[in-house]
């Protein structure tokens, strides 16, 4: 068995329909003005989700997003026939967790952006477990999709949430294991499934290609 303990959790969870322009609006007093115009709607949300959540150069960063920044990409190519530099330059930003990385000047030992759908959970804690870095934040999210969700190409709601995983049981929230072993049944939660479960303390457990998976709270 491999385990990790969740330290420092946050989730964001906005309404279903907010936008980017709230977005900024709602967390204004987050981000430097300079950068805040520039930001992509899953930056902000992962920005706020790893405000106060303290990175060091040694530690590590696993990222996961299915669509990553989808909304961005649906309004540069909406402003067509006068495609508006703005909304270019937006959508070749950086994504949204090197976007506040790049914000803080904050260097990290080795990120690891990760993209997928079933298993994409799975995916980025298994990456986490394994990873040799003592500390290791855990960030995921989505922001919404408008006609490219039709095409499901894009995600039904914006949310994000960062913790930080350690081997330290003190002042831990959750513990997250995975036991290897035959499994009768696969299946995984979703990204927003499990962001919602760690917004509501809400434990977890389902087996996975190779084993269980265990998320628990302390």
């Amino acid at each position: 068995m491999i385990e990790r303990f969740l330290h420092h959790l946050r989730v964001e969870l906005p309404d279903a329909d907010e936008t980017a322009t709230a977005a900024r609006t709602r967390l204004a007093d987050k981000f430097p003005r300079t950068a805040l115009r520039r930001m992509t709607h899953l930056g902000l949300l992962v920005g706020s989700a790893l405000d106060g959540v303290p990175l060091g150069p040694d530690d590590a960063l696993v990222y996961a997003s299915t669509f990553a920044e989808t909304r961005a990409l649906e309004d540069f190519l909406g402003s067509f026939p006068a495609a508006s530099p703005l909304l270019f330059q937006t959508s070749i930003h950086p994504g949204g967790v090197q976007q506040v990385l790049i914000g803080r000047q904050q260097p990290i030992a080795r990120l690891w952006p990760l993209a997928g759908r079933t298993r994409l959970v799975e995916q980025a804690l298994l990456t986490a477990l394994l990873e040799p870095a003592p500390c290791v934040a855990l960030v995921g999210g989505e922001e919404r999709g408008t006609w490219m969700l039709e095409h499901a190409m894009a995600a039904a709601r914006p949310f994000a949430f960062a913790t930080i995983l350690t081997h330290e049981l003190a002042g831990a929230a959750a513990r997250t294991a995975f036991r290897p072993g035959l499994a009768d049944d696969e299946s995984c939660p979703s990204l927003e499934d499990f962001a919602t479960a760690l917004a509501e303390r809400r434990p977890l457990g389902w087996c996975g290609a190779g084993g269980a998976w265990t998320l628990e709270w302390l």
